[in-house]
């Protein structure tokens, strides 16, 4: 008996010394930055503390990726709850039935051309013109490591603005160009995400660069579109000036703008509302950034979709991005009540998704005998 007792003692001994050999172990090999292997969506590990979030000094990257944007800045702690709100906004508005016709789009195959593919890295981004989208289809160029004749990209700032748009050369796959399988197994599992900006001053953005600036590539906005519109749209019909903002927000504010828009063709695209272009309410998208804070939102998105140790998005100039109310308020001063009106009806769903507020003073909406008066008579 005093033999057992001894041997099951020194069993006892045995397995003590185990568990602290293996505890002494675990805290000695434990890594030091608290990041495991298999990283949880970043949604659901919101960072509260400043002091644990590490950043190195120095950071060496892969020699085909080499970052070019800012680091994350202080306010990435918060960004987490932003976005849980953003998106909790959006599927609210998304259940108002009083809204369904603004909130809702089919994902159809004008959706699916929109969405451009990174498989490499199980990444969908849907195009918003006017709201910084060309920055992201670069840092997809980077991703996907296409090849092209010079050779393949190391960094976005190599990439040419032409071969960014000829989407038969920047070898961007488009969502359309998979099988219905393919298609829905990719918005089931991929990380998916999108820009949007104040309605209003996107619109700013895209008459200035399309009708004012006029990039020389794009003859087409000033001899076909802009007068298809004045033909229409203007009031005065003794003015030879081109196409002015009013004129623009008139065609825009029609009720009845399709059947110029299908003379136009896929050019309007710059124009057209978010929910047609990327079906906010039908698509389960996973983050949502503003162009407004796109200091914060996109280093947010690459850290979100995992590619953060990858690419940068590239440094963006001081005040780009900052809602400007004023230049706002300039444009529409000249624009009538019932313009504006019509124009803000045409948006609403876009303002109302995604948290905006306009500048503007709203009028009224029309009672059922203004639909007899003169299309674009003042009020």
């Amino acid at each position: 008996m005093h033999h057992q007792w001894l041997l099951l003692a020194a069993c006892f001994w045995v397995i003590f010394m185990f568990m602290v050999a293996s505890k002494f172990i675990t805290l000695t090999f434990k890594d030091p930055d608290g990041y495991g292997a298999k990283q949880e969506p970043l949604i659901l590990t919101a960072v509260t503390k400043v002091e644990d979030v590490h950043v190195p000094e120095e950071k060496h990257w892969p020699e085909e990726f080499q970052p070019t944007g800012k680091a994350f800045s202080g306010n990435l702690i918060h960004q987490p709850l932003i976005h849980m709100e953003r998106l909790e906004l959006l599927r609210n508005v998304c259940r108002d039935t009083a809204l369904r016709d603004l909130s809702h789009a089919a994902v159809s195959k004008f959706v699916l051309d929109r969405i451009f593919v990174c498989d490499k890295h199980k990444i969908l981004f849907c195009q918003t013109p006017k709201v910084g989208n060309t920055q992201w289809k670069k840092v997809l160029i980077v991703l996907n490591g296409i090849y092209f004749s010079v050779g393949a990209f190391s960094s976005i700032e190599e990439i040419p603005e032409n071969i960014v748009h000829d989407h038969e050369k920047n070898g961007l796959p488009r969502l359309s160009s998979f099988s219905d399988s393919e298609i829905k197994k990719r918005l089931n599992l991929y990380f998916k995400f999108f820009i949007v900006r104040d309605p209003f001053e996107r619109l700013i953005s895209a008459f200035k660069d399309k009708f004012v600036h006029n990039p020389r590539f794009e003859p087409w906005y000033r001899h076909e579109i802009a007068p298809g519109i004045i033909r229409k749209y203007r009031k005065n019909r003794t003015e030879t000036k081109g196409l002015q903002f009013e004129d623009f927000v008139r065609y825009l504010g029609d009720p009845n703008h399709r059947w110029l828009d299908v003379q136009f063709g896929d050019h309007i695209i710059h124009w057209v509302t978010y929910v047609e272009l990327c079906a906010p309410c039908e698509i389960t998208y996973s983050v949502i950034g503003h162009h407004e804070t796109l200091e914060d939102d996109a280093p947010y998105i690459l850290k979100a979709a995992g590619i953060d140790h990858l690419v940068s998005y590239p440094t963006i100039p001081p005040g780009i991005t900052v809602y400007n109310r004023t230049k706002v308020e300039r444009y529409f001063s000249g624009i009538s009540k019932r313009d504006i009106r019509r124009l803000y009806a045409r948006f609403e769903g876009d303002f109302k998704l995604f948290g905006y507020l306009t500048a503007l003073p709203l009028p009224q909406k029309e009672t059922p005998s203004d639909s007899s008066i003169i299309l674009w008579e003042d009020s």
